[in-house]
């Protein structure tokens, strides 16, 4: 009898599992049919991180919302994404997109990193086979609220969880503030408890912004709190269908928050990597320029591993 029964919960399991199974199936390729595909590119730039100066910032775009900086001697990597594929695997089979563009550097290439910025667990920012890479004793992770559950058995030296409006200082100067931005935290249906965060980077008298992932929002409080943003990161792609722009700027909103930090000099990111939504691949860039018009060249990357140092003062 208790056999039978046990038979039973097994088939039903199995059951489950396939009708689980077949819906996201569908969904997924409900989604995909309606989405561009752009063949897959090669990169035009190589950065060579080891050349960089300890004296002054330099950064690279990786890729997506990853960016390696070295901040006067300290090695920060945003967001790190450098596999080709984002999403689980069921049975065997891969649900999520694949890079359309390569990283622009390897996690060997990377090398040792400092500082991890963790914005928020979404897989196209919290990829767990790149973190277990960079994971060293040295290397100390910031991450959202909620979300350090992810990463607590890799071995990284010590990590801390942020939420908006606090600010922890690293042991070689560097301070980092946590800012509101408008966008949500479930890496899947039920993390209702994780939280999302823009960064603020200090070091040396110089600022920089790291919003993560947003929808449009004012940052006119960005520029009265810190004073001018020297070097801004903003988000510029996975904005159609227009539902998408709950939690997705506009090129034309990214240009406007720009503005409003009294930003120096904009990087485009979140766009040309992953297909994550409806508008062709190389709108969001258009659409950025065109809202720029005449002060276009403070936007001063536009292609993945391109390198590029902030005058010095």
């Amino acid at each position: 009898m208790l056999i039978t029964f046990l038979t039973w919960i097994g088939i039903f399991v199995i059951l489950l599992v396939v009708l689980l199974f077949s819906y996201f199936a569908y969904r997924y390729r409900q989604h995909m049919g309606n989405l561009p595909k752009p063949p897959y590119r090669h990169l035009e730039h190589k950065p060579i991180p080891g050349e960089w100066s300890d004296h002054q910032v330099t950064f690279t775009w990786i890729g997506h919302s990853t960016i390696l900086l070295n901040v006067f001697g300290t090695k920060i990597i945003t967001d790190p994404v450098l596999v080709e594929k984002l999403g689980i695997r069921i049975a065997g089979m891969h649900f999520g997109p694949s890079r359309f563009t390569p990283p622009a550097l390897t996690a060997e290439e990377v090398g040792e990193i400092d500082l991890v910025l963790l914005s928020h667990a979404h897989m196209d920012h919290v990829d767990l086979p790149t973190l277990r890479k960079l994971a060293k004793r040295s290397t100390h992770v910031i991450t959202a609220k909620n979300t350090s559950r992810l990463i607590a058995g890799m071995p990284f030296g010590s990590y801390e969880e942020l939420q908006p409006h606090q600010q922890t200082t690293t042991a070689d100067g560097v301070k980092i503030t946590a800012i509101p931005v408008r966008h949500w935290g479930n890496r899947f249906p039920w993390n209702h408890d994780y939280g999302y965060n823009g960064y603020v980077i200090e070091k040396n008298g110089v600022r920089i912004l790291y919003p993560g992932d947003t929808a449009y929002l004012s940052m006119e409080n960005i520029k009265q709190e810190f004073g001018p943003i020297d070097l801004v990161f903003m988000p510029i792609g996975a904005y159609k269908p227009d539902s998408y722009q709950r939690a997705h700027c506009t090129p034309e909103q990214a240009w406007q928050m720009f503005k409003q930090t009294g930003g120096k000099w904009l990087v485009p990111i979140h766009w040309n990597t992953f297909v994550l939504s409806q508008e062709p691949v190389e709108e969001p860039m258009k659409r950025l320029l065109a809202a720029a018009g005449a002060e276009r060249d403070r936007i001063v990357m536009d292609k993945q591993g391109m390198t590029f140092s902030l005058p010095l003062a």
